[in-house]
């Protein structure tokens, strides 16, 4: 999937524990997890505005796309 998620990247900049980051927006660390490892086919804008207001940034610090090569060889990239 071209959708690359960067959270742990985020987390790290922040210097903020999952554990932490699962408390302060009140979802499961099991669900924080597989967001991390990209495992879900999508997130609620709900979910991703508590993220961001907590880690201080924006959506496109923590989600990103990366064209397949396929899909880059389509586009005639």
């Amino acid at each position: 999937m071209p959708i690359v998620v960067r959270l742990d990247v985020m987390l790290a900049m922040r210097k903020v524990k999952s554990k932490d980051l699962a408390a302060a927006i009140d979802i499961t660390e099991a669900n924080l997890s597989l967001l991390k490892s990209g495992k879900v086919k999508g997130i609620r804008f709900s979910t991703l505005e508590a993220i961001c207001e907590a880690l201080d940034c924006k959506p496109g610090d923590i989600l990103d796309y990366e064209p397949t090569s396929s899909e880059a060889a389509a586009n005639g990239n």
